[in-house]
């Protein structure tokens, strides 16, 4: 597996090594004491699918709070999204800031989101779908969310944002000096 630090403390983009031959190939997705080696939490409590029938589908901006973080770990396993996360750890040295990369079924690339960060994505082509490792148990009373248009964070999204639902939608807007 290959590691690659983002612009975000403590999240990576992981690649998978391949060992190509007549065959195909044969490639790591998980590992570990790899993901150990590199400072990350690889605990699995759950592992989530989300299945997106358009092209420009927003889900996010979402994370849990201190009281039951939820590190995450994504891959696209059919067709593409643009994953973006924002981190909104008190104390960061990239607090506040959005790192955003393309993953898709073709290029196998992952990225772990650190807990305390919130993460969502936009659908870049129609039928795709995501599988996240989740290293916590969904809490709704520890759920937050941002509007995937908060001025505050000012991401540019790859495409026009055509379908979120209402609760993404109605997330209140961020202060980054306390947060909400």
């Amino acid at each position: 597996m290959i590691f690659t630090p983002t612009e975000i403390a403590g999240a990576m983009v992981v690649d998978m090594k391949q060992f190509a031959d007549d065959r195909g190939f044969f490639g790591r997705a998980f590992c570990a004491q790899e993901f150990e080696k590199h400072g990350l939490d690889p605990k699995v409590y759950q592992c989530n699918l989300s299945y997106n029938y358009k092209a420009g589908t927003l889900r996010g901006m979402h994370w849990q709070d201190e009281t039951t973080p939820e590190p995450k770990f994504v891959r696209c396993i059919r067709g593409a999204i643009w994953d973006c996360l924002i981190d909104l750890r008190p104390g960061s040295e990239t607090y506040g800031r959005y790192f955003g990369v393309e993953l898709t079924a073709a290029n196998r690339k992952g990225i772990y989101v650190p807990p305390l960060c919130a993460h969502g994505y936009q659908t870049l082509v129609d039928d795709s779908e995501a599988l996240y490792s989740v290293g916590g148990f969904y809490t709704p009373a520890a759920e937050h969310g941002i509007r995937f248009d908060d001025p505050a964070f000012n991401i540019t999204w790859p495409h026009e944002v055509t379908v979120v639902s209402p609760k993404d939608r109605e997330w209140p807007l961020y202060t980054l000096e306390g947060g909400n």
